[in-house]
């Protein structure tokens, strides 16, 4: 247990986040329609994540590589904290957009960072079983976050729980600064000034390190796919539950619920069976199983036939996170990581906005089943892909070897 110590306080603290996280979006999507009534308003808040990924991990990756990990995770922490508690004192809309694309800019930043640490921090031999332990925690701040959402709307406003989301991000700062320092021979590097020189030679770093390693950069795109198509797909989740399966708002409250519980109980089988779930395997079938959910979910007429779907999609998609981020820590070396992750994600934060306008234009000429099957269906195709580039025996050795070298 003794090794294990840190590892739980860092997700101790990634879970308070992950719930102040939840409990902030849905606050934020109350005052932003109480204010206007617009769905169209609420989309745009949605569109800011990926367009702040764009502005920001162009050069985050450049800066995360050369400070100390644990000092920048507390300083966004901190910012984003004090960001959040400005809001309900903000006096129209158009400064509450400029904010929250801030503070997405800062979540961006934060995701590439605490990846690096993590990886520093865990031993090789726990980070499947710590991502499986770290699926777990992101599914239980998705169910409990709109829960307390849901309490302190009751007991106050949406900017109550905007205040109490600021709180646990300052919480989430003083768990983080318990942490054991991970970056002691940085120093070197600390003191550089961040240019455009600098990010012009980072770029070209990771551009040959993904054409010398093409089998590391293949599985690391496979895994973006996955995300661009999910969140595509996803975009048209609601509008298919109450539009075409006449679902109500309860009933589609707990076809969400359904899909935690497969996110829960998938968590927990991978953590437990981390010995003996190879990650390869983790990737194929979870991948291809994840997209099988989604043909089942939009092939469905009512809440019985699209509930075993939901849940499958929880269900295989943690065994699809388990292996990709696995995969990734052991094999992309650590001490480019921040660069590589953050350039790709500005990549798939284009694809993303790209892909899911034209979901969006799509179902509103067409028809939103015809859509999202046509959807999970390249989807499918993406995960034989994903099936193909993880098996046989080659590859299985490949699997094997871990990042000793990389990470060195």
């Amino acid at each position: 247990m003794s090794r294990w110590k840190y590892p739980l306080m860092l997700l101790g603290g990634i879970g308070i986040s992950n719930v102040g996280g939840w409990v902030y979006l849905i606050a934020l999507n109350l005052i932003i329609l109480n204010e206007t009534g617009s769905p169209l308003a609420i989309a745009l808040l949605y569109i800011l994540g990926p367009i702040a990924t764009i502005c920001s991990n162009a050069w985050a990756g450049s800066l995360i590589d050369r400070v100390n990990t644990r000092r920048l995770m507390m300083g966004l922490d901190v910012f984003r904290a004090l960001c959040i508690a400005i809001i309900p004192f903000l006096p129209s809309l158009i400064y509450v957009y400029i904010l929250a694309f801030i503070i997405n800019m800062g979540s961006a930043i934060f995701q590439p960072t605490s990846m690096v640490y993590m990886t520093k921090l865990i031993p090789e031999k726990d980070r499947q079983r710590f991502n499986a332990l770290r699926n777990f925690i992101n599914s239980c701040g998705s169910l409990i976050g709109p829960t307390i959402a849901g309490v302190l709307f009751w007991m106050g406003t949406p900017y109550t729980a905007i205040h109490v989301n600021a709180v646990a991000l300052f919480f989430s700062a003083f768990i983080i600064m318990m942490l054991p320092n991970v970056d002691s021979r940085l120093k070197e590097t600390e003191g550089q000034r961040l240019t455009w020189d600098m990010i012009k030679n980072d770029f070209w770093v990771v551009f040959n390190f993904s054409k010398d390693y093409t089998y590391v950069t293949k599985i690391y795109l496979l895994f973006s796919g996955t995300t661009i198509f999910m969140t595509a797909i996803d975009s048209l989740e609601a509008a298919f539950a109450k539009g075409v399966l006449s679902l109500s708002d309860p009933i589609y409250g707990f076809l969400l619920s359904v899909f935690g519980a497969g996110f829960i109980i998938g968590s927990i089988i991978n953590s437990v069976f981390s010995r003996q779930l190879t990650v390869n395997l983790l990737i194929g079938f979870g991948t291809i199983f994840t997209s099988i959910g989604y043909i089942a979910l939009y092939s469905s007429n009512g809440f019985f036939s699209a509930a075993p779907s939901v849940f499958l999609i929880g269900f295989a998609v943690t065994f699809a996170n388990t292996g990709y981020l696995t995969f990734y820590q052991n094999h992309v070396p650590v001490k480019m990581m921040g660069r590589f992750g953050s350039f790709f994600s500005v990549i798939e934060a284009g694809f993303i906005i790209a892909l899911t306008v034209l979901v969006g234009l799509a179902a509103e000429l067409t028809s939103i089943r015809l859509v999202g099957l046509i959807g999970s269906f390249a989807f499918f195709l993406l995960g034989l892909m994903a099936l193909k580039a993880v098996s046989g025996a080659k590859r299985k050795e490949y699997f094997k070897k871990g990042a000793a070298s990389l990470n060195s």
